[in-house]
């Protein structure tokens, strides 16, 4: 048994717990028994994690995106606790309860106003699963079964179940591996870089042509708005996710965004879509929704997908999750959404921006770095070369950061409280590994 002292670990103890963990739990995305080092995290609090030696880094990276208040908030922490002593769990399947209404009530009221119906998920992965099984039934409930395939763009990243491997890119994404698996999809070109970039007429008429060659087949379009994730860090143009939005009108396609990463104001605005003006049809949601303190998701459609889906085959939508709407992480969604409503969460990001864009404008000039890049509170670097992780990571350590770099990419995404001093280190440990590429 690992016991703590006064929030440390004897090295002793540290010892046997890396021991363990290196020859019996998986860790993502990497291999069994682990040949790159773990970090022992024995408490977070604020913005920064305590290791089990009693080291201090500032997260960079928000436990991938999620903690957006934060580590250990009061705010949360009642939401959570007021809950438990209530009931942790109790099944969806005809029965309801009052966080689950709650926190539809947030998500209807301001979420993109056509969205009105709320499915509960387990996971990111799960909502956008949901979401394709959406668009799917939509169709098959008009007796069109053979629209079923999707149209998305290379560069994205929607998940790592079956369904979410089969629209993330094909080549260049995380699970080549798979393809003979996964159902076939159509692609078009990366969306072309930059926020701010002038739309350029001759990509928009190949998602034009595209789209037009397989409205006959394709049950709808889905992509993430603004921001591609994990699938690159890339930034793209609002025209072009307003070109998509006016396709999926012209052919009549249900038009899903997933905003699991760009969601609760990560890009500067409420949601990715914001940046566009415009509202899709189907919307996922995740990450940060819970504050980062328990796994939940949720899709979101307009009246028009939920009663074509209810009044067709089945009658229903085929999903159902165990721990569907569970009332711990219902509560404290609840709560995150109120707590960032309630701050002015939009200097929060714009501060984190102009930080990250100063602290990160002389990397460009690095000979190890082919681009530098930043959009509300998320700042990447890309190498010309893949990083040694490990590396990269010591570096950020000696810094007092924590990241969590993948491929060419070394990037952050630091919690909204991260005071300007904070987000400052997160630069200069940026900077550093810039300099060392």
């Amino acid at each position: 048994m690992i016991e703590l002292t006064l929030g440390r670990m004897s090295p002793r103890e540290t010892e046997r717990l890396l021991a363990f963990d290196r020859d019996h739990i998986w860790h993502p995305y990497a291999p069994m028994p682990a040949t790159a080092p773990v970090q022992p995290v024995v408490s977070a609090s604020g913005v920064r994690l305590t290791l089990a030696d009693g080291t201090e880094l500032i997260d960079g990276m928000s436990s991938w995106w999620a903690a957006v208040h934060g580590y250990d908030h009061p705010v949360l922490n009642k939401a959570v606790t007021a809950q438990l002593g209530k009931m942790a769990h109790v099944m969806f399947g005809g029965l309801t309860h009052p966080p689950a209404v709650r926190l539809a009530e947030r998500l209807v009221e301001h979420s993109p106003e056509p969205l009105t119906k709320v499915f509960f998920a387990d996971s990111g992965s799960v909502a956008v699963e949901v979401a394709i099984k959406m668009a799917v039934q939509y169709w098959r409930a008009q007796g069109r079964p053979e629209r079923h395939r999707l149209l998305t763009v290379r560069g994205g990243y929607h998940g790592d179940t079956f369904g979410d491997m089969a629209v993330c890119d094909p080549v260049n994404g995380m699970h080549h591996m798979f393809t003979d698996l996964l159902a076939r999809h159509v692609f078009a070109p990366p969306p072309p870089l930059g926020y701010s970039a002038d739309p350029d007429d001759a990509y928009l008429a190949e998602l034009a042509k595209l789209c037009a060659a397989h409205a006959h087949e394709l049950a709808g379009i889905i992509v993430e708005p603004i921001v591609q994730g994990a699938g690159g860090m890339r930034f793209y143009a609002p025209e072009y996710l307003r070109a998509l939005r006016d396709l999926a009108d012209e052919h009549d396609l249900p038009l899903i965004l997933d905003e699991i990463a760009t969601g609760f104001g990560r890009t500067g605005e409420l949601w990715g879509c914001d940046h566009a003006e415009i509202a899709p049809d189907i919307m996922c949601l995740g990450k940060a929704l819970t504050g980062g303190y328990m796994t939940m998701a949720a899709t979101l459609c307009t009246d028009r997908i939920a009663e074509t889906i209810s009044a067709g085959e089945g009658g229903a939508l085929m999903h159902g999750p165990t721990y569907m709407a569970n009332p711990l992480a219902a509560s404290v969604a609840a709560a995150s959404i109120d707590l960032l409503l309630s701050r002015d969460w939009r200097d929060e990001v714009d501060a984190i921006e102009a930080v990250l864009t100063a602290g990160l404008e002389g990397t460009r000039e690095l000979p190890g770095v082919a681009d530098a890049r930043v959009l509300g509170a998320i700042g990447v670097i890309e190498a010309r070369e893949p990083v040694d992780v490990t590396a990269v990571q010591e570096i950020a350590m000696d810094h007092g950061v924590w990241l969590r770099p993948f491929g060419k990419l070394v990037y952050t995404m630091p919690p909204y409280v991260c005071t300007e001093d904070e987000t400052g280190h997160i630069a200069d440990a940026m900077y550093a590994i810039a300099a060392s590429l």
